[in-house]
């Protein structure tokens, strides 16, 4: 019998699913990351806000200007940096045991990984946040942004 594929205790495997436990709780994990990570750029809004308001003195005035780019500009600092960086994760992802694989194998740089965040924002601001439940009815629980980049979420703390 082939084990890779998902089985209840109680009935025959699930034909065509190949059961990977690297998958198991990502929906959730990322749910709970996501609200993580949204509140860090929040509190580093704060702070960048803070800098721009001395800035704009300093400017007199113009530096006020970056108030209206701010905080997609720091969130993409912090996706970028973060999840296009060693660790594959966001803070809020590493909390939760969660890193970004790319289907070829290799290694989501900072491009891809703002793209990731703004395909993200893009799709579930213009269309609607019922994008999310795309990730019940995909294999490896995939949303929009991963299925477009080749990407995928899955547990850091299982190899």
């Amino acid at each position: 019998m082939n084990d890779t594929y998902d089985r209840a205790d109680d009935g025959p495997p699930r034909t065509g699913y190949v059961y990977d436990p690297r998958f198991e709780e990502v929906r959730t994990r990322r749910v709970l990351a996501f609200v993580f990570d949204y509140f860090l750029v929040a509190l580093l809004t704060l702070f960048a806000g803070i800098f721009v308001f001395f800035l704009g003195i300093f400017t007199l005035g113009v530096g006020w200007l970056l108030y209206f780019v701010l905080p997609a500009l720091v969130a993409m600092a912090y996706v970028g940096g973060s999840m296009g960086g060693p660790a594959q994760a966001t803070p809020g992802m590493r909390f939760f045991s969660l890193r970004i694989v790319r289907d070829d194998g290799r290694p989501v740089d900072f491009f891809l990984a703002i793209l990731h965040g703004v395909i993200f924002w893009v799709a579930h601001i213009t269309l609607t946040p019922l994008l999310l439940a795309i990730a019940l009815f995909t294999d490896r629980k995939r949303l929009i942004q991963d299925i477009l980049l080749g990407t995928a979420i899955v547990r850091s703390d299982i190899a």
